[in-house]
């Protein structure tokens, strides 16, 4: 990794190459700027990439042309894991970490399970008689899953996990009984837990969350802290001074007012994490990723963890 090179946009940096800056004056001063072309890496995470791209254009940067930034996240980590396609670490340019969404574990309101306690020592000794769902196959609610099983001792090779294309046949799954428990983002499931039908047994961040009375998987017993997360990526082959500035860029749109008022609105968890640091979290968690994929029986890899130039700090 390169060390990390704060830019100083008060004193007017140089600008990056073929004229990507752009001038402002703010008080007399002028600050050079760098346009960015902000985009999804998919429809799921196109509001992800509109609200990133809108605070950073708050912000004062110009969106629309420039250094292309891609929003991406876990899912596309793991898609490439279990295709053994280039991970994202080898494909792309890490930026920064954004934001993450919490995921719960849910029962149906009469279920026999009053607590994860009850669902934990049920999965721990009968995995394969214990039917969960959620997400496709591969995703972050199966991931989930997987890390929880491994944190109980259970056998994960065994876990019973049926993946659904929609919150809505998850729910189908859970009335009908061909599922016991259930995981998901938080906020595809908050309207029906209010609605009484289903009921929260943990949710999956480090912290309770202040609106809703459950508590943490880490509460529970399982050592298990995850939240689908987001972040910033550049192209594979992006100059040194473009990701520098991209860098600083991400750094302070995340660590703005206006991007924790737009996680709140959105139901995010406000994670920030830029250039290098970001870059050795994002090579723990291919780790963890390959490695839950693989007690799941979904891959066999002995590929070991690559970064970007090695492990090692760039110069």
């Amino acid at each position: 990794m390169r060390r990390r090179r704060f830019l100083a946009w008060g004193l007017g940096v140089a600008a990056c190459a073929a004229g990507c800056g752009t001038q402002r004056f703010t008080g007399g001063a002028s600050v050079l700027r760098t346009r960015f072309s902000i985009n999804p890496g998919g429809r799921r995470w196109a509001r992800a990439g509109h609200v990133f791209a809108g605070v950073a254009r708050a912000a004062g940067f110009e969106t629309g042309e420039g250094p292309q930034v891609t929003v991406t996240g876990l899912p596309a980590l793991a898609a490439a894991e279990l295709n053994q396609g280039q991970s994202l670490l080898d494909s792309a340019t890490p930026l920064a970490r954004l934001a993450g969404e919490v995921e719960v574990v849910v029962v149906p309101e009469n279920s026999r399970f009053k607590e994860f306690g009850d669902f934990g020592a049920a999965l721990r000794a009968r995995p394969g008689q214990t039917p969960l769902a959620g997400g496709p196959q591969g995703d972050p609610d199966h991931l989930l899953f997987g890390l929880i099983a491994k944190g109980l001792g259970a056998d994960t090779r065994q876990v019973d996990y049926t993946g659904y294309p929609s919150r809505h046949e998850v729910v189908a799954a859970l009335s009908s009984g061909k599922a016991v428990v259930a995981a998901g983002r938080l906020a595809e499931w908050r309207t029906i837990i209010g609605r009484g039908r289903i009921r929260a047994l943990a949710v999956s961040s480090a912290e309770r969350l202040p609106d809703l009375d459950v508590p943490t998987l880490l509460e529970s017993g399982v050592r298990v802290d995850f939240v689908d997360w987001m972040a910033a990526f550049g192209a594979h082959d992006m100059p040194d001074e473009s990701r520098e500035s991209a860098v600083g860029m991400c750094d302070e749109v995340t660590r703005s007012a206006g991007w924790e008022a737009a996680c709140r609105a959105a139901g995010w968890v406000s994670i920030p994490l830029t250039g290098d640091d970001f870059e050795l979290w994002l090579a723990s968690e291919a780790r963890r990723t390959r490695e839950v994929l693989r007690d799941l029986g979904m891959v066999d890899t002995t590929k070991s963890t690559r970064c970007r130039g090695g492990c090692g700090i760039r110069h």
